[in-house]
């Protein structure tokens, strides 16, 4: 008797426990959740409970991250109404209605729920979303309600920022008052509408911050986001709705976009597992630049002192303030406009687009149309395409002064309405540049012609190279087989904007490395030789010889070389996350790097040395490894490069000679 009492306790033990544990992310009409309870994720990565912020004494419900140190809260039920003792308790009403109660009798936060639900469950997902669903409908559209359309001041992978176009219902950010308080601040951040749709933070009623216009690629004032190994985003504008939104590109990663109410700030963290800390990725606004209109109207703002500027074809409206730093006023036309005179335009390149309250869009005219609308009305001060790719499309035209605007590498051009008189002398200023280079290339001539010996053995490399006869002549077949472009100096030098600065990618031990673009949208990355590198004809016909004859994904790929006079430059295809050595040796984006990324990062440089070792036609020695020559592409793939220093040997030689000290 004493041993069936046993069993049938061990068996309603279990199937007790058995409940409790199947049940653990949901709750039904029949449950409740009272303070001490909790919910958790299956994945484990949330936790929804009641909690106290800081030195608060009073509780909210809320959701935070699970199995890490610090309490990390992403969402709060109850902001505007705290409870002051640890009597709450959360429930779902069969109606799909969710309550929080205090004592079981006052309601202190509840929802509205109008959709028929015959079941409906209360589940905390693994995205951190809380939902009401009917049953075991998973399906996203049928949700009746989720945490995800009430944010707090925290925006997670998969959640959207953005408008209802056809209800008018807002999704945005608020902070919290301060590290104790979950009450919403005047710190907010979402979409508007006013013109463009763009992503606004606020302060109140004053706007502190604008992502600038969605040109197609990205935000203009956040370029650095487009090619990021973290995260990808989207910007959805249609009929129905418009919003912004990311996702991780690796699932294993916590990563979150919050508001700080201290500091004004939007702010992006990645979790460190090495340290255990949260680590800020990135920040906005991040500068004086960065803070609304702080050049004031037609002023441009730059990261060098003075930090303002008025644009082309402008003025300071009081010089006086705008000498002592003073730059609110700002600027106003140089010469006044005369509609019907004929005003012109002067472009301005690499710009953050100007505040869109005051503008107008259309999506299908190009840019040519876009001008001629623009100069027809008197009241258009600015215009450029909606869209930068495929060549640009779609039309933006500014109306009144154009504000908050500021110079960036990666802008776009911008059209700006000036006098007829201002736009001629900045054409007579282009005719005048004209004729100087045309002066000093006749006179280039002229000197090259006194040292036609020179020119000619100048002349001789470039056919060589032209006829593909750059490389040794040892093996005829070989060259026969190589795939490599020749590059007209010309074409390298518009792809790089001129080797511009702000095209640099970094410096190598043979010389510079640039950016360029193609004419048909190919990025490409670009290796000046310099002439002092070291890297003389026999170095650089080995790197173009020995790259061409190698296939394989994790070693870069030449696309093609370029000889002009002394230069030399070989053209590869672009890496956009740069080499090894920026991540591993930079405390932020070393955490970026988890383990199973750096055994595939090992991983695949190991099979490109195989390959060059063992699997090619030569038996190749690179000679000069390191991390800084292992690039990334987009998907964080290793690809080994510079093959300056590398040596082939024979299918069954295991050793050779070198004349000089090479390698790291």
């Amino acid at each position: 008797m004493e041993m069936n009492f046993h069993f049938y306790s061990a068996c309603c033990f279990l199937i007790i426990f058995s409940k409790v544990s199947t049940a653990i992310d949901t709750l039904s009409p029949s449950e409740l959740l009272t303070d001490g309870m909790t919910l958790v994720s299956r994945n484990g990565r949330f936790e929804l409970g009641f909690f106290t912020p800081g030195s608060s004494e009073n509780r909210y419900l809320g959701i935070w991250y699970k199995n890490i140190p610090m309490q990390t809260v992403v969402w709060v039920a109850n902001r505007r109404n705290p409870i002051n003792n640890s009597t709450g308790m959360l429930k779902i009403e069969s109606s799909g209605k969710i309550l929080i109660q205090v004592q079981n009798t006052t309601v202190v936060w509840s929802t509205n729920s109008t959709a028929r639900v015959q079941n409906p469950i209360l589940q905390l997902l693994d995205s951190g979303n809380l939902v009401v669903k009917d049953g075991k409908d998973s399906n996203p559209e049928n949700y009746i309600r989720q945490s995800f359309d009430y944010p707090s001041d925290t925006m997670l992978p998969e959640m959207k920022i953005g408008i209802d176009l056809r209800t008018g219902f807002h999704r945005r950010l608020t902070a919290w008052k301060n590290w104790d308080d979950p009450s919403p601040s005047d710190l907010t951040y979402g979409i508007e509408l006013k013109g463009n749709p763009e992503l606004v933070l606020r302060k109140g009623l004053e706007k502190y911050f604008r992502s600038g216009l969605w040109n197609g690629n990205g935000f203009s004032e956040a370029p650095n986001y487009r090619s990021n190994p973290i995260f990808d985003y989207d910007f959805i504008w249609n009929e129905s709705e418009v919003y912004y939104v990311f996702s991780l590109k690796d699932k294993s990663v916590m990563y979150r976009l919050v508001l700080n109410q201290t500091q004004s700030q939007r702010q992006r963290y990645i979790w460190s597992p090495e340290t255990q800390t949260w680590k800020l990725f990135a920040v906005q606004p991040d500068g004086n630049c960065d803070k609304y209109g702080l050049c004031g109207p037609n002023g441009n703002c730059a990261d060098e002192l003075p930090a303002c500027q008025c644009l082309t074809g402008f003025r300071p409206k009081w010089f006086e303030r705008w000498n002592s730093s003073d730059w609110s006023d700002g600027c106003i036309h140089s010469k006044p406009l005369n509609c019907q005179s004929g005003d012109g335009f002067i472009r301005i390149g690499r710009m953050k687009t100007p505040d869109s309250a005051n503008s107008w869009v259309n999506k299908t005219i190009n840019l040519k149309e876009c001008r001629a609308k623009c100069l027809r009305n008197c009241s258009c001060m600015a215009f450029t395409n909606l869209f930068v790719t495929k060549g640009g499309s779609g039309c933006v035209m500014w109306f009144d002064d154009l504000l908050d605007i500021k110079y960036q590498s990666d802008g776009q051009d911008l059209y700006i309405r000036v006098s007829a008189s201002e736009a001629e002398r900045k054409k007579m200023a282009k005719v005048k540049l004209a004729i100087i280079l045309a002066t000093v290339i006749v006179v280039l001539l002229g000197f090259l012609l006194l040292v036609y010996h020179l020119r000619r053995s100048r002349r001789k490399l470039k056919d060589e190279v032209e006829d593909n006869n750059l490389y040794d002549g040892e093996d005829e077949d070989e060259n026969e087989d190589m795939d490599v472009a020749v590059f007209e100096f010309g074409t390298i030098a518009q792809a790089t904007d001129s080797f511009s600065f702000m095209n640099k990618l970094g410096q190598g031990g043979f010389g510079p490395v640039y950016k360029g673009t193609l004419a048909n949208g190919q990025d490409i990355a670009v290796k000046r030789l310099s002439k002092s590198s070291g890297q003389g004809p026999n170095e650089f016909k080995n790197e173009v010889k020995l790259i061409a004859k190698l296939q394989h994904r994790n070693l870069v790929r030449l696309l093609g070389c370029c000889i002009h006079g002394d230069e030399r430059m070989l053209v590869y295809e672009y890496m956009p996350n740069g080499s090894l050595d920026k991540f591993i040796f930079d405390e932020t984006r070393c955490t970026v790097l988890t383990w199973s990324k750096r055994f595939r990062i090992i991983c695949g440089v190991a099979r490109g040395l195989l390959y060059l070792h063992q699997d090619s036609r030569l038996r190749i020695i690179h000679r000069d490894l390191k991390a800084s020559n292992v690039l990334l592409d987009s998907e964080m793939n290793p690809k080994i490069s510079d093959f300056g220093m590398a040596r082939t040997f024979g299918g069954d030689q295991i050793e050779a000679n070198t004349n000089r000290v090479v390698g790291t």
